[in-house]
């Protein structure tokens, strides 16, 4: 049963990444060549100044989530309906806290942009609207999500996820041909998003029916405050360079407001990356907690092995890949664009490397948080927000855009190493130099990938038929090499995953055939 959640879990999240990844691309060229890559740069700010607000949530998904996986293993409904409860109660208060912060971000935002000539009624209204879907999410649905993501049911909300994302794209294009303004666009994008918290509030009454008074266990987010830490990295993983580039594009002129603009493309594309890695990770983590709520020791130490074995190859392969292919792609991209430089070879790299990174340790987080070490392993969490603050902001106007780059990358590189120390120590107890040795594999494959790519004839590539034409045999080098090097140091595993593809197509044979 787990293996099929699993299996769903992904092939529902690999089709939201790529939905989300093809979308992402569309809506960001249409408003940089409808309104400007001011405006798309001021608009990408407003989320991220907004997306503070996760800071509030102080980690309680995660550490709901941990708390579900005993009771739904043994289908202790009183239990499941306190605790839905008690998070019920926590996210209404963010989402209240979330209103009086956007009202705030209004009053002061403008000022910050003042500079480059919008209106401050323009800016403080576009605020608002961009505000109001977050507000919808938190007091109506991130219960609900969280419940059933710890219930291995995460395909329910990529499915959701996948019809408002195209629902949206579509109604974005129409209203951008039709001359609407970017407040128009972003209202009916506010109006779409708010349809996916009330329908999955109908799902889970109709699936759960949790008890409306149940008595609150708050218990449950006691460890809120050390899940606390870990929120906080991730919110400055997505977060951080975004609101330096802003601010210092306030007072300096080694930074601009379409710099942002910029740094919003290229992570647009590198996230979209990330999110297909994450995909193939999706209800790993509730499957990892119901091994370890059930004392699986031997079933667990087994799959990672493979689960790590996975991640690791698949992270080289489409990384390596993004940096051979991330330039020309934004040659064709951005072609007829000229209000910025798009073209910005040493930031893509190190972004690429800094997702890479990130990407990397998605199989030692999801296993440390399944166990519910929030508090052991918090401190790291500080310090890499720390570590990327401080360089971020030391960094920025020597370096600019390449210098929050490179802030991102040392920080996420220091966390992924303490996540697999923690881990092999006081979880797997195992040997760090297996970690050690699968980055130095990985690291000769994406080497021996990039240099045999250079060897590649380049075409000259002027549409995306061209690109794609070219990143076929890119992608065929960078998979082979990674795929030897990993089989040739890591066979077993590779016998381990094969095991699992063929059970699973066997299962999913025999369910056809009833």
């Amino acid at each position: 049963m787990r293996s099929k959640k699993a299996l769903r879990n992904m092939t529902s999240s690999l089709l939201l990444q790529f939905v989300s990844m093809i979308c992402g691309l569309i809506l960001p060229r249409l408003l940089i060549r409808s309104f400007g890559s001011a405006v798309n740069g001021m608009t990408a700010s407003i989320s991220q100044f907004l997306g503070y607000i996760v800071l509030f949530e102080a980690g309680v998904g995660g550490v709901v989530r941990a708390a579900l996986y005993k009771p739904l293993a043994e289908n202790d409904t009183g239990r499941i309906s306190s605790i839905l409860r008690a998070s019920d109660r926590f996210f209404r208060r963010v989402a209240l806290i979330f209103a009086g912060y956007s009202a705030a971000v209004a009053v002061v935002y403008p000022f910050i942009v003042r500079d480059e000539g919008f209106d401050y009624l323009f800016t403080a209204s576009l605020v608002l609207i961009i505000a109001a879907s977050t507000f919808f999410q938190y007091y109506f649905g991130l219960s609900c999500q969280v419940l059933l993501q710890a219930d291995q049911k995460r395909y329910v909300t990529s499915d959701l996820q996948i019809v408002t994302i195209v629902l949206n794209t579509v109604l974005c294009i129409v209203l951008i041909r039709l001359g609407a303004s970017i407040r128009m666009v972003k209202l009916a994008t506010a109006l779409v998003y708010t349809l996916r918290p009330l329908l999955l509030r109908r799902i889970v009454r109709r699936q759960y029916a949790p008890d409306p008074h149940a008595v609150p266990d708050e218990t449950a987010i006691a460890q809120r405050w050390d899940g606390f830490g870990h929120h906080t990295a991730y919110f400055l993983h997505t977060n951080t360079d975004v609101f330096v580039l802003t601010v210092f594009s306030a007072f300096s002129r080694a930074v601009q407001i379409a710099d942002v603009s910029v740094y919003a493309v290229y992570y647009s594309i590198v996230s979209g990356v990330e999110k297909i890695v994450s995909a193939f990770s999706s209800g790993i983590e509730a499957a990892f907690g119901n091994m370890l709520a059930r004392g699986e020791d031997e079933t667990l130490q087994r799959n990672f092995r493979v689960y790590e074995f996975f991640s690791f190859t698949l992270v080289t392969t489409l990384f390596t890949c993004a940096g051979v292919l991330l330039q020309p792609f934004l040659l064709v991209y951005t072609r007829g664009v000229t209000d910025a430089q798009y073209l910005r070879p040493v930031f893509g790299i190190l972004l690429t490397a800094a997702e890479a990174v990130y990407c990397i340790r998605i199989p030692y987080n999801n296993v440390t948080l399944a166990a519910g070490h929030y508090r052991q392993t918090r401190n790291g969490a500080f310090l890499e927000a720390g570590i990327n603050i401080a360089l971020s902001v030391a960094l920025v106007i020597p370096l600019g855009l390449s210098g929050v780059a490179l802030a991102t990358l040392i920080a996420m590189s220091v966390r992924t190493v303490q996540y697999a120390l923690y881990l092999s120590r006081h979880i797997l107890h195992r040997p760090f130099r297996l970690f050690a040795g699968r980055c130095a594999v990985n690291l000769c494959a994406c080497a021996l990938g990039v240099l045999t790519c250079r060897a590649l004839p380049m075409p000259e590539i002027g549409n995306y038929l061209r690109w794609a034409v070219y990143a076929l045999p890119v992608f065929a080098v960078c998979g082979v090499w990674t795929l030897a090097l990993n089989s040739l140091f890591y066979r077993s595993d590779l016998r381990g995953l094969l095991v699992v593809f063929r059970h699973s197509i066997q299962k999913r044979s025999r369910r056809d055939s009833q």
